[in-house]
């Protein structure tokens, strides 16, 4: 099984890579195309299928019985139809050779909603036909699902992650993993810690657009204003209205003739999300200190 991390060089093989990837020599630069993840992919949910962590909700056949359905009922395609609005996708095996980006990354998060592991059932010997589960984790299933996929994901293109809401990410900047990795103290569960993970995950959503990552720096922008009044208490003057300055002033929060536009937006708005983004950390673990108050009326 392979390991957890999500980088190229944190699969569970040598951390730098075998030969042609540790000296730069590999054709692909250690990158994996289209085709290769979706070998890998069918590969691994053969294994998956095979410990049987798709009974629950896929079913499975009985030597006596014939088909028994699993939760998503007798008609697989159509449940699968109504969930990803796409038709053709099933059966996996026939299908997954003409599956385009968009269709394979559909898949894993359908796959990743429906996969869990089997606990307990009865093992009907009768023909070899195998293990009856009653019982199933789909928190450890899923886990598991996760562990498997992340590595390979991550070296695709120019990187991704399965994430533990089951959403297919961009993988971070160079150096910011931990920070979007890292849960915010509590402080405010409905308006700062849901809002920042829902930013989060739209900045980092496959094929955000520059709108979407607009829109998720606004949110955390959002949190920052929601958190003012009290972040005056723990911050100087100006360091506070300097937060403020550059959401009003850039084009994020408002739109209005004195505004600066003119900026390259891909590279800034990354250096926006990662400062709120780290700002927030900030303020919420100084509001949390003893002697601070936990909520904003």
């Amino acid at each position: 099984m392979l390991g957890p991390n999500t980088g190229c060089a944190t699969m569970k093989m040598r951390e730098r890579g075998y030969y042609s990837v540790r000296t730069g020599k590999h054709p692909a630069g250690a990158k994996l195309d289209l085709p290769s993840v979706k070998k890998i992919f069918l590969s691994l949910h053969r294994q998956f299928t095979a410990r049987d962590y798709f009974q629950e909700a896929f079913g499975y056949e009985c030597v006596d019985a014939g088909h028994i359905p699993g939760s998503l009922g007798e008609e697989t395609a159509g449940a699968i139809l109504v969930a990803i609005r796409k038709e053709g996708l099933w059966p996996l095996y026939d299908r997954i050779s003409g599956y385009s980006e968009d269709d394979l990354f559909d898949m894993i998060e359908f796959l990743y909603d429906h996969v869990s592991k089997p606990v307990d059932g009865y093992h009907h010997t009768y023909g070899g036909c195998g293990m009856h589960y009653s019982t199933f984790n789909r928190p450890e299933g899923q886990a598991e699902y996760r562990m498997a996929l992340s590595p390979i994901l991550g070296c695709y293109d120019s990187g991704y992650e399965l994430s533990e809401r089951g959403e297919i990410l961009a993988l971070p900047e160079t150096g910011m993993a931990p920070l979007t990795a890292a849960s915010l103290p509590q402080h405010d569960p409905l308006n700062v810690e849901a809002r920042v993970q829902d930013a989060v995950s739209r900045f980092r959503r496959h094929r955000s657009s520059l709108e979407d990552r607009r829109h998720a720096i606004r949110d955390l922008a959002d949190v920052l204003e929601y958190l003012r009044p009290k972040v005056k208490e723990v911050l100087p003057s100006k360091d506070e209205a300097d937060l403020f300055n550059l959401a009003n002033n850039f084009g994020i929060r408002h739109h209005n003739a004195k505004q600066k536009t003119n900026y390259d937006t891909a590279i800034w708005y990354s250096w926006m999300f990662y400062y709120y983004l780290s700002t927030i950390h900030a303020c919420v673990r100084l509001l949390n200190k003893p002697g601070q108050p936990k909520g904003v009326a």
